[in-house]
């Protein structure tokens, strides 16, 4: 009997695509208490349309399709009333006092509401490490995003200062110790 063709195309090598988002959460808590941050992310730029997409592209599988986010638009120049994520709307809102700087809050039907670190796009690679290191491993007292932000300045001041990060008291070295339970 011949070769026949097969009914089924012949399979092709698919790229993979790493996710773009950088992006570090806290694992479920089994405690009661809220958290004040649920994580920490790293853009690569200010671009907030741009930027909310790779995000959603991480974020909608692990805790459902985002529909709200809100942002104090101290460090986003363009802020949308919406902008579109993988073919869905996500409403936008702003707000100057009642949101962390530092900070985007996020909102899912299914996952609720949830709190990220924004790490500055400028942001060293050590730097952002250390930021998103302290806020996925946070097992201590509920920290701000700007309180982690002050403390990391702090830090690279000491730093550049040629002061020894060993025996430096700094605010970064009191919020990491309650933060990671030290």
């Amino acid at each position: 009997m011949p070769a026949t063709a097969s009914s089924h195309p012949p399979l092709r090598a698919v790229p993979f695509r790493a996710p773009t988002a950088r992006l570090a959460l806290k694992s479920e808590s089994p405690s009661d208490r809220p958290a004040k941050l649920d994580g920490a992310w790293w853009p690569r730029s200010r671009d907030l349309p741009v930027e909310l997409s790779a995000l959603a592209d991480v974020l909608d599988p692990l805790w459902g399709r985002i529909t709200r986010l809100a942002v104090n638009p101290r460090h986003w120049p363009i802020l949308p009333p919406r902008i579109f994520v993988n073919g869905h709307v996500v409403k936008v809102g702003w707000f100057t006092s009642e949101l962390d700087p530092h900070a985007i809050l996020l909102l899912s039907r299914t996952a609720g509401r949830r709190d990220l670190l924004v790490v500055p796009p400028e942001t060293a690679a050590t730097s952002a490490a250390r930021l998103m290191a302290a806020v996925s491993e946070e097992t201590g007292p509920p920290i701000t995003a700007t309180a982690l932000m002050t403390a990391e300045g702090a830090r690279h001041e000491n730093q550049e200062a040629g002061k020894d990060r060993v025996g430096d008291a700094s605010l970064y070295g009191r919020i990491q110790q309650s933060a990671v339970g030290m």
